[in-house]
């Protein structure tokens, strides 16, 4: 499977808000996650993904988040 440099990661928004959501650009960093796969960051923020497919597991995040969310999909960047 390819490595792909850029996702775009939608973040749900609040409940019952019935807003779009934000979405966040994450670019692969030289970091290793647990288990030796790569991590994706945002740039000038705290957030940390892990990539497989489409689904991307938040490694960390900026206080605040809903952390019920700990799966998002991703979407390839060119």
């Amino acid at each position: 499977m390819p490595v792909h440099r850029r996702y775009a990661v939608p973040l749900p928004g609040p409940v019952g808000a019935h807003a779009r959501p934000t979405v966040l650009l994450v670019h692969l960093s030289d970091d290793i996650a647990p288990g030796g796969g790569h991590v994706w960051t945002a740039a000038a923020s705290q957030w940390r993904m892990q990539i497989e497919g489409e689904e991307a597991t938040v490694l960390s995040a900026p206080a605040g988040y809903d952390s019920r969310h700990p799966v998002l999909h991703a979407v390839p960047m060119p």
